[in-house]
């Protein structure tokens, strides 16, 4: 048995050779795959050097941690632990608050594939637990992974805590809401053991494998720092060239839509509508699977990428695997699918925006507060708030706003814990991997249902996934809207918890994993934009409409004052 036969037969099939061996026979076998979970590394540099693919790297690995499992359970485990040297220890995990381990789950799987031992802490793990698991497994190195924007100070924490405990293993930095950028400014320099940012998969074992080496680490390490260090010089000197604006000025500024011949859209319905237990099959229509195979390491948009010459062949593979699952998961009922919708009435005032119970419009029921665009936009472009894109009260138009929140993501721990136990790398992250991108259909599904928001609209699937439609669907913690508190909001106007089971971290991020929550605003000037830097000016008139202390409110829009 050799590497490119793991490469070639399915798990059945070698499991099957086992299975007909005699002892003796298995413990060669045993000697032999020991030699190839060495030569496993090999793997993981074509993966790193694209000359093949992730799916290619998980399915190895799923062959090879099945066949030793196999043939454990016939010979002395310490006899077969015996033959197999690992390069490196490793502890990862999410950090606290955070649930998403997407992405930190397939880097574990590639670090093994190269003979590194991981240790994988799981999510929502405290600064003391991961440093207690770092010394207890005399780890050469921490990963931390993180989605939500408060990750980022979590894992800024964890530095702090290792330099105060005098660690000076590697720290290695990744995730969706992080950068290298934020990684130079905010984590490199409170600690000083070797801090890194790993962008995705594809680079952790390059980095892992400078940072293990005696001849590499120190040179590795010297130019990293130097890269960081212009990082902060840069920054400090692009900082000083924007023009942050008072926040007077930037109020002055604000985008006017045009009201004289807008009338806002009645909605078809006033209220909260709940849907449990929303049938699986009628989401699949409305997935997009291009994020899908950018999670495989696929670029490419689909349908187009299963023609790729570089990458079609895989993808094919790749989707008609993802399709038997999804056809399981549906017809078993794996995954729950949950969602409540609300259409309010709401008015503007300033960059607040007024909820109402009904058509009285007597008392607000809820606030949403908004930021607003603070540096100088050029050529004169107005500074944006979401607040703009409701119709001011002043104006007494009768103006609307939807909620929803949206999971297909109970039952996805379940179903992967099974893949787990299997050792089953490849299926259980293709599991969770559908399971967001059935979330995301489900986000699309409750668009279209929502459709009598604006009378007008009449969307084809494609214009959905597109996002060709009038109007914007914001999300808390995005761009538009970077604050997560407005979670809070939501949540409350909605019943969120009591309707769908989806729960808040500590740190707002939305548990199970698969779930997306926002809002609906229909005006067909409505537009994306992002917030990148706001002033102290603006922190103090957010403090006092939101009711924060000015170090809480500090605390949670950080990101955009550094």
């Amino acid at each position: 048995m050799c590497m490119s036969l793991t490469l070639e037969l399915t798990t059945e099939q070698v499991i099957d050779l086992i299975q007909q061996m005699p002892l003796e026979e298995k413990l060669t076998v045993l000697k032999t795959l020991a030699k190839e979970a060495r030569a496993m590394n090999r793997v993981g540099e074509l993966f790193g050097d694209g000359k093949i693919f992730l799916p290619q790297v998980v399915k190895s690995a799923r062959v090879m941690k099945k066949s030793v499992a196999h043939l454990i359970s016939d010979i002395e485990k310490e006899q077969a632990e015996a033959d197999v040297q690992s390069r490196g220890k490793i502890v990862i995990a999410t950090v606290k608050g955070d649930v998403n381990d997407l992405g930190k789950n397939i880097v574990g799987v590639v670090l093994r594939c190269n003979n590194y031992e991981v240790i994988d802490l799981g999510v929502m793990v405290s600064a003391d637990e991961i440093l207690e698991a770092a010394r207890k497994e005399n780890a050469d190195m921490i990963g931390l992974s993180g989605l939500i924007s408060p990750s980022l100070d979590e894992m800024k924490y964890v530095a702090e805590e290792m330099e105060r405990e005098g660690f000076r293993i590697p720290l290695l930095i990744g995730g969706a809401t992080t950068t290298e950028v934020h990684t130079a400014i905010q984590i490199e320099p409170v600690y000083n053991g070797p801090t890194i940012y790993v962008r995705d998969a594809s680079q952790s074992v390059g980095v892992v494998s400078n940072l293990m080496s005696d001849e590499r680490q120190e040179a590795f390490m010297t130019q990293t720092r130097e890269e960081y260090a212009n990082i902060r010089e840069r920054r400090t000197k692009n900082r000083k060239r924007v023009n942050l604006l008072p926040f007077s000025v930037a109020q002055e500024r604000k985008f006017t839509p045009g009201l004289q011949n807008y009338q806002p859209p009645e909605p078809s319905m006033i209220g909260i509508k709940v849907f449990d237990d929303y049938p699986l099959s009628e989401l699949v229509d409305y997935i997009d699977w291009s994020p899908f195979f950018t999670i495989w390491g696929l670029r490419g948009k689909y349908p187009n990428i299963l023609e790729n010459p570089q990458v079609g062949e895989e993808a094919r593979k790749l989707l008609k695997d993802a399709e038997a699952l999804l056809r399981i998961i549906i017809e078993e009922k794996r995954f729950q699918a949950r969602a409540v919708l609300g259409l309010f009435p709401a008015n503007g005032v300033g960059e607040d925006t007024e909820i109402y119970a009904d058509a009285a419009r007597t008392e607000p029921i809820a606030t949403l507060h908004h930021l607003r665009q603070q540096t100088e936009q050029p050529f004169n472009r107005p500074n944006f708030s979401l607040g703009d894109f409701i119709a001011p009260k002043a104006t007494a138009l009768p103006d609307y706003i939807g909620a929803f929140a949206v999971t297909t993501g109970h039952g996805v721990p379940e179903f992967c814990a099974e893949f787990e136990r299997e050792q089953d790398d490849y299926n259980r992250i293709m599991a969770q991997a559908l399971a967001d991108m059935l979330a995301e259909a489900f986000e699309e599904k409750m668009h279209e249902t929502l459709s009598g928001y604006a009378v007008d609209e009449a969307l084809d699937n494609d214009a959905l996934i597109a996002k060709r439609y009038p109007g914007i669907r914001p999300l808390p913690g995005y761009p538009a809207c970077p604050d997560h508190n407005q979670k809070r909001t939501l949540f409350d106007l909605l019943k969120v918890t009591e309707n769908t089971g989806i729960t808040l971290t500590e740190n707002l991020a939305t548990f199970p994993a698969a779930s997306v929550s926002g809002w609906y605003y229909a005006h067909p000037e409505s537009r994306y934009f992002s917030i990148a830097r706001i002033g102290e000016d603006q922190v103090a008139d957010y403090a006092e409409r939101t009711g924060m202390d000015i170090e809480t409110a500090r605390r949670w829009l950080k990101p955009l004052l550094t």
